[in-house]
């Protein structure tokens, strides 16, 4: 464990980069974590999204997901995973169940994120995001993921790093 001081090198709106001797990061501001859904049906299809993403100058396919807390003051992560869920995939639900804190990429980003289980979905809208966002949404059955997300591989899409929790079976079979 490091005893030296965190020094803040950039702050913008959303993001700060932060050095600590020598390692370099960088963390969400004011403490601001997300929230990731898996949202999979009675029927056995999973909801994805996916949007542009300027880090990538691409589309990506993802699992829905939103910041806790960024707009409002008492979010909680379910309550967060609820609105996000119906403002990105047009459904709603009648429960949520918080699966842990993790980490995606802990060498270069302190951001946490909640991964939550959503069941009961009820289609209610179309879905698409709030006023700038650009979201697709795909309602895919699980037997078809590993197919689904190839073809959307060799259409040029990026792949979140939490669609493995989806693909995690059929990566680790043996050929």
């Amino acid at each position: 464990m490091s005893e030296e001081p965190i020094e803040i090198a950039w702050e913008g709106k959303w993001i700060q980069a932060k050095r600590q001797g020598k390692w370099e990061f960088v963390s969400r501001a004011r403490g601001i974590k997300a929230t990731v859904i898996v949202a999979i049906d009675d029927d056995g299809h999973v909801l994805l999204v996916d949007q542009y993403r300027v880090p990538l100058g691409r589309r990506c396919l993802e699992l829905p997901a939103g910041l806790i807390g960024d707009e409002h003051d008492t979010d909680t992560v379910e309550s967060a995973a609820r609105r996000e869920l119906e403002e990105e995939t047009g459904y709603t639900c009648a429960a949520v169940e918080n699966l842990g804190e993790f980490y995606a990429s802990p060498g270069m980003v302190s951001e946490s994120f909640y991964l939550v289980r959503a069941t009961g979905l009820t289609k209610i809208g179309e879905g698409g995001g709030v006023a700038e966002e650009d979201i697709n949404v795909h309602r895919v059955p699980m037997a078809d993921i590993t197919a689904f997300v190839a073809q959307k591989r060799a259409e040029g899409f990026g792949m979140d790093v939490k669609m493995l929790l989806l693909l995690a079976s059929d990566l680790l079979k043996r050929s």
